[in-house]
This record gives structure tokens, sequence and C-alpha cells, in this order.
């Protein structure tokens, strides 16, 4: 089964660094799911406060059904991530490696 890397990468409003970092170490501790290998959180080199969310999935079914996971306390954080994030600084990748 090939594994499937979906990132997102946006920018934060400044002034709001020191919440999203307290957001996303609750969120590092709960995101978990079938076939969720690793989720982890990185800040673009030379680009302050422009952040990128790595999730691994250890096929493309298991990406296809991670919106199907019920969390409360995940939905919440995520909506606060999504209002500390600048208009239009979104961009979305999905990877799917290559079988050999």
């Amino acid at each position: 089964m090939s594994k499937v890397i979906f990132s997102i990468r946006y920018d934060i409003y400044p002034e709001k660094r020191e919440d999203y970092l307290t957001v996303i170490k609750e969120l590092k501790s709960l995101v978990k799911g079938d076939g969720l290998e690793s989720y982890s959180v990185y800040e673009v080199k030379g680009k302050p406060n422009c952040f990128e969310e790595m999730y691994v999935y250890e096929s493309k079914e298991a990406w296809e059904n991670a919106d199907d996971i019920d969390n409360e306390r995940i939905d919440i954080l995520m909506t606060k991530v999504s209002d500390m994030i600048k208009d239009k600084s979104t961009h979305y990748t999905t990877l799917f490696e290559v079988e050999s």
C-alpha cells in the first residue's frame, strides 16, 4: 500500500503566535487515528509565522477516511487555528507514494 502525505501551509497573524503555539501543542497530543502514522507542525525557515502541518497516512484508504474521525475537542482547536490564519494564505498539498 502506498503512503499519503497531506500538508497544509499557511501564515498566521503575528499577534496570534503565542495562542497558535499553545493550540498546536494540544492538537499534537490529540491528533491520532487509524492509519495516521504521524502528525507534525513545522515553521518555514526564513518566513516567521508561516507554518506547515504534515499528516502521514499509511494508505490512501486511511487518508480518505481521516475526515470521518469525530472528536469535538479537535474540532474546537481546528476552528481556533482557522481563526488565526491570514486570508488567502492557505495552500494544500497531497502526495501519493509511488509504488515500486
